[in-house]
């Protein structure tokens, strides 16, 4: 057991008859390095030897005391926070079922005690139901736990066994009670022949087998109780003559040893867990990851050593309703194959059913991995993108349309048409300056927002004038600001946002990990979006399930599949890999765990050691040095970092250079055939030949 290597002990006893029961242990021990703390204390000094021991920093304490006084001292524990797993008590009494340890329980403290009772024994159970029948109205004879104290049932067995040997003596000749006196000493005839029948007494009691040797009580047996998580479990017995007897040796050893060796089931899968790629290694030597290192951190602390093992089929284990059976690493946990696995083990309802997890080590969710989408190609002629075509079929429409009007309106105001000749105030010739040229260049001036040297007099050109003034504003307007957006945001082809989406297609194929706790989620999934999308991946052809994670990643990179997996593997990968993200958020939460076998005794100490490891921030270290190593990250183009806009090259905007250059050509073009036009029709009238008066 562990106490009997302690090295330093406090032992606690309230009368002088709890000192000569401890007497024999302390003797014992003499011959062993072993720092021993007596102290006698009563119900008003609990509190101050408490606080000594405390202060002494001694975690192991040997408890005697009264039954009476036993809840005063659990509650003396807890005031002064001496209920971790540190700390580990050894109690005498015989009743330690009868008290409310629930808040020992949850906080791991060590607890090991004994019983005279066991109330699991049929025939016990059948004897304190009747007892409860027969009991006073208002007299609870058993705890709220259904459990008697020792003393009322070795009570109850002494008057049982008085009445066989009373009985017995009847049997063998006829009593005869005589008168007692309280002044003299006259000895009852029968009384030896009664002490003779009570030690021949071989009955079953509610405190175990009962028989007399020598007048001392023989074939008895305490049963040895180990506080656990859930209750009060038993780990082994004494009995006189034989001395204790462990039957569950894990519950029992010595934090910070060594001497047991674990085995310990894992997969290969990055970064939790991976061959060394460079060196001669043979062991646990030859793996490494971020699982690898939180072991050893484990190890290190609840004090174990262990044996690295691949799970021979390579499946986390998931359920399979046809045969009813586990595969995978939950297989070898419940035949006790293995007594730890470690890896990313997702923590759901069915696995923990049938084994044991600690508490988790890593939060996460199920994500979608995706081909990060292609962009736009950059086009010479991307400034006319901010409108549609038809936008500028309507603008192109309007132009006409705006310049028509303003010639036919100004042909009709009298207001339009003026002297050309203001000196020569009687001349009848009047001209209008909004021919149809002028109305052209004046309505493109103003679309430009150039405008012109041509000013409208008339009120209806001036209405013209304002009503196309107002558009252009709108549309210039617009443009500019769609033109922004257009140039500097860099635009992608994303076919699917989240899940919904996904479901809602067909196109793309998408799919889990075989075996795994993604498959079982959507499987057993009672939301819609999740069935739909379950049925989709079931009837699939061929399958768009994959052994491992690395498959799935290829599927990814090859394009038109999504792959559905956990977070923390999805963020590993994606900071690697610059062609691959992820689309939409979580799809659920839950977390990582390190897995035992049902009833495990270290899965409580891991939990701990887990805990430990958060609250120092020793876990985040690790997933840092994991996830985030500068030499295998991925160097993206964080757009929007190091300026507010992307500078704007000639892909984006080249093509206005096209549009001047033609421009430019259209003029020249339309010069050289206006000097033409000109000559030819001036050279009759010169009479001279068409070259002649081009040469002029």
């Amino acid at each position: 057991m562990t106490f009997l290597n302690w090295t330093k002990v406090a032992i606690v006893y309230e009368d002088d008859y709890g000192l000569v029961r401890l007497r024999e242990l302390v003797r014992s021990r003499k011959s062993q390095d072993m720092e021993v703390y007596l102290r006698q204390t009563d119900l008003d000094s609990y509190r101050q030897v408490l606080t000594e021991i405390k202060a002494k920093e001694i975690r192991n304490l040997i408890v005697d005391t009264k039954t009476g006084n036993m809840h005063h001292f659990l509650r003396m524990i807890l005031e002064l926070q001496m209920n971790d797993y540190n700390y580990h008590y050894l109690f005498t009494t015989f009743d330690i079922e009868t008290f409310d340890l629930e808040d020992f329980k949850y906080n791991f403290v060590n607890i090991t005690a004994f019983r005279l009772v066991d109330v699991d024994d049929v025939s016990v159970r059948g004897i304190l139901r009747d007892m409860e029948k027969y009991q006073s109205n208002g007299n609870n004879l058993l705890n709220k736990s259904r459990v008697i104290q020792a003393e009322p049932a070795l009570m109850y067995d002494s008057v049982q066994v008085f009445a066989v040997g009373l009985r017995t003596l009847e049997q063998s000749h006829a009593l005869r009670p005589m008168n007692i006196s309280c002044e003299l000493e006259h000895p009852w005839d029968g009384g030896l022949s009664l002490i003779n029948y009570i030690n021949s007494v071989e009955m079953k009691g509610i405190s175990g087998p009962v028989e007399f040797k020598e007048g001392r009580r023989i074939q008895f047996k305490l049963d040895l109780l180990k506080l656990k998580q859930h209750s009060l479990v038993k780990v082994g017995e004494w009995k006189p003559g034989v001395g204790i007897n462990v039957t569950d040796t894990t519950a029992f050893f010595e934090t910070g040893s060594t001497n047991v060796t674990l085995i310990v089931i894992t997969i290969l899968e990055q970064p939790y867990v991976m061959l060394r790629s460079r060196g001669n290694f043979s062991g646990n030597e030859r793996y490494e990851g971020f699982c690898i290192d939180l072991l050893k951190e484990i190890a290190h602390m609840v004090g174990f050593a262990y044996r690295i093992e691949l799970v021979p089929d390579g499946k986390y284990g998931v359920y399979d309703y046809e045969t009813g059976e586990w595969n995978g690493i939950v297989r070898q946990l419940m035949d006790k194959k293995a007594d730890l696995a470690v890896g990313s083990m997702t923590i759901n309802y069915a696995r923990e059913s049938v084994i044991d997890f600690t508490k988790p080590f890593m939060n996460l969710g199920i994500s979608i991995l995706f081909k990060v989408p292609t962009s736009h190609p950059a086009r010479l002629f991307s400034f006319m993108n901010p409108l549609a075509i038809e936008i500028w079929l309507y603008v192109l429409a309007a132009y006409i349309l705006v310049s028509v009007t303003m010639f036919v309106v100004a042909r009709f105001s009298p207001y339009e048409w003026s002297n050309p000749h203001p000196c020569h105030s009687g001349s009848e010739i009047v001209e209008n300056q909004f021919s149809l040229a002028n109305s052209f260049w004046f309505t493109i001036g103003t679309l430009m927002q150039q405008g012109s040297d041509l000013n409208p007099k008339a009120t209806s050109t001036r209405i013209v004038s304002g009503i196309w003034w107002f558009f252009t504003l709108i549309i210039i307007s617009s443009y500019t600001a769609n033109l922004a957006a257009f140039l500097t945001v860099e635009r992608m082809i994303t076919p699917i946002e989240n899940a919904e989406d996904l479901a809602s297609q067909t196109d793309i194929s998408y799919g889990t990990l075989e075996s795994g706790s993604t498959m079982t989620f959507f499987r057993d999934s009672m939301i819609e979006t999740y069935k739909k999308m379950w049925r989709f991946m079931e009837n699939k052809k061929p399958s768009v399930f994959v052994p491992t994670y690395e498959e799935g990643i290829q599927k990814v990179l090859q394009g038109n599949y999504a792959f559905l997996m956990e977070s923390t593997m999805l963020d590993y990968i994606v900071q690697r890999d610059c062609n691959l993200t992820q689309i939409g958020g979580l799809l659920d939460t839950k977390g990582y765990g390190i897995a035992t076998p049902m009833g495990s005794p270290w899965r409580d100490k891991i939990s701990l050691a887990i805990l430990e490891l958060q609250e120092k921030g020793e876990i985040q270290i690790l997933y840092d040095k994991w996830w985030k190593s500068p030499s295998d990250m991925c160097m993206r183009n964080e757009k929007g970092k190091g300026s507010k806009a992307n500078a704007l090259g000639v892909d984006n905007i080249g093509g206005i250079f096209v549009v001047l250059l033609c421009g430019l050509a259209f003029a020249v073009l339309i010069a050289i055939f206006e000097f033409c036009y000109n000559s030819k029709r001036n050279a009759p009238v010169e009479r001279v030949s068409f070259c002649m008066h081009s040469m002029n």
